[in-house]
């Protein structure tokens, strides 16, 4: 186990710490933050619709409300990831943010299809903004933001005198580049129209999104990521952090699918979603460690560290923040607790996709804050259903029990270290 251990700090950490630093993977993490409150709304306006808005009838008049907001968020969230993954790569260059968005929101609509079915040029379907244009918009954002940093650095720009207000010289700084950045993605998408008969749309859709989305549906995927996130963590690598791009770019599209089949009266088509991992698997945090918790105050008689540092973590813990656990326990670096804490996502994450694939649970299509307490958060990401949460409540008992034995064997080594310290102070 030291071996491991060493061989994973020498080689392991310092790749991942240069993920987690990455520029581009950091603006696609802020890039989603950034929207946050809009994919709340639109989850939100779905929830009523399908609860409170159904079950009294008297209120179906204003579904065409939550409609609109849903309209207006989820509708066109691929619009809104270009322009907010745009702002934050301008920013962590120390460039103009704002005319970096802008342009990456008109560089997405540039190579974005103008036809749909029986409507000419001049038309876009909402479901070219939604999230099935997700790997696109961010594809576009990064490609048109870089060509406009190194245009914007090689002071490529029209200067404006002095006297003119800070404001407008920016905006006139940013033409050229802006202009650029714009015509290089609307010919890249005029040529692969010509030569290749597509759009690059459909080109991004069909050959990344979709094979990766793929991909990330099946059960061993899941289980993965699930604990890839908590072997960052063991190294003291924020793992929610370091995996949040991956995680989002996946698992959101999936999470608006199933949102949008919902809205239509259709069938969810997805078992794993972004809110999948909040509601079943990280409860209390990545690693279910409010469980860890609870199995502390059950089996630990001993260590009174532990004992101290769960009394203190628990009301953070609660709300999904385990923090005070991962570093003051510590978990990081822990032998002992190595084991569990990187097997338990993955049970989790098993049970949960189990659960819903065969219907037992229905999918999860609503997104909420992921300080949501355990049972609160299942019961609301699969629209108000009561199974959600009983599902959560087990996963939570499961958790409990896999830290259990390891929790006892803490306790027994520090039973055995002073009863070896008490002999000790006998012989002499």
């Amino acid at each position: 186990m030291k071996g491991f251990f060493s061989f994973m700090e020498k080689h392991f950490v310092p790749v991942a710490a240069r993920i987690g630093s990455q520029r581009h993977l950091v603006a696609i993490r802020d890039g989603f933050v950034g929207i946050m409150p809009l994919i709340l709304a639109g989850s939100f306006a779905v929830l009523l619709n399908q609860t409170v808005f159904k079950w009294i009838p008297v209120l179906g008049t204003l579904t065409a409300i939550n409609g609109n907001v849903w309209w207006g968020t989820f509708a066109v969230m691929s619009l809104l990831i270009a322009f907010s993954v745009g702002y934050n790569l301008a920013k962590g260059y120390g460039s103009d943010a704002l005319a970096a968005g802008v342009i990456s929101a008109a560089a997405f609509l540039v190579v974005t299809p103008q036809a749909h079915g029986d409507a000419g040029w001049g038309y876009i379907h909402w479901g070219y903004l939604n999230a099935t244009g997700l790997f696109t918009a961010i594809i576009v954002a990064i490609i048109a933001t870089e060509i406009f940093v190194r245009l914007m650095k090689k002071n490529i720009v029209i200067k404006m005198p002095d006297n003119v207000p800070p404001a407008v010289g920016r905006a006139f700084a940013a033409v050229i580049p802006g202009l650029i950045a714009v015509y290089v993605l609307g010919i890249l998408a005029f040529l692969i129209s010509k030569l290749g008969g597509t759009s690059l749309y459909d080109l991004v859709l069909n050959l990344i999104q979709k094979p990766l989305q793929g991909f990330s549906q099946g059960v061993l995927s899941a289980m993965f990521f699930a604990m890839l996130i908590n072997l960052f963590w063991f190294f003291g690598l924020h793992g929610a952090n370091i995996m949040d791009p991956i995680m989002n770019t996946l698992y959101l599209p999936a999470l608006e699918a199933n949102a949008s089949a919902i809205q239509q009266g259709l069938q969810a088509p997805n078992v794993v979603t972004r809110v999948f991992f909040d509601a079943y698997v990280h409860l209390g945090g990545s690693g279910a460690t409010l469980a860890l918790i609870l199995a502390i105050f059950i089996a630990s008689k001993r260590r009174k560290d532990y004992r101290t540092i769960a009394k203190l973590g628990t009301p953070a813990g609660i709300f999904q923040i385990n923090e005070p656990i991962i570093f003051g326990l510590p978990i990081v670096l822990n032998p002992i607790l190595f084991i569990p804490f990187i097997i338990v996502p993955g049970v989790l994450t098993f049970i949960a996709y189990v659960a819903t694939a065969s219907g037992l649970v229905p999918p999860t299509y609503v997104v909420m804050p992921w300080t949501t307490p355990v049972g609160i958060g299942g019961f609301l990401a699969t629209g108000g259903d009561i199974r959600g949460g009983l599902l959560a409540l087990v996963n939570f008992i499961v958790a409990v029990m896999i830290y259990l034995p390891f929790v006892i064997l803490a306790d027994k080594m520090v039973r055995g270290e002073h009863d070896t310290e008490k002999g000790k102070s006998t012989a002499e």
